[in-house]
């Protein structure tokens, strides 16, 4: 007689394309923001440039990550119960179950 159990079956984000994506946003970010503009006196646009790249990296990574949580959070609330039944194998060879 086949066993059957409870599951729950939810559709979890996958956490590193949400953190690369915030982290590449950033960057775009760091390009917008360091590469206009009046500098002060002994800064260069590379060194604006490394610093925004630095600050909207981190912050959009952090953006990324609370929208993740958000987004599993989400899963959670949404995820449904349902029964499994276990099956016998298949024995292929002799077409049999085992």
């Amino acid at each position: 007689m086949p066993s059957q159990r409870q599951i729950t079956v939810r559709r979890a984000p996958k956490f590193v394309p949400f953190l690369v994506t915030g982290g590449l946003l950033g960057a775009l970010a760091a390009v917008i923001f360091g590469s206009g503009g009046d500098l002060p006196d002994g800064y260069t646009n590379t060194s604006a440039f490394g610093y925004f790249l630095i600050l909207f990296v981190a912050a959009g990574v952090l953006a990324g990550g609370l929208t993740v949580l958000i987004v599993d959070r989400v899963s959670v609330k949404r995820a449904r119960r349902a029964t499994v039944e276990e099956l016998p194998e298949w024995d292929e060879e002799d077409g049999e179950e085992s």
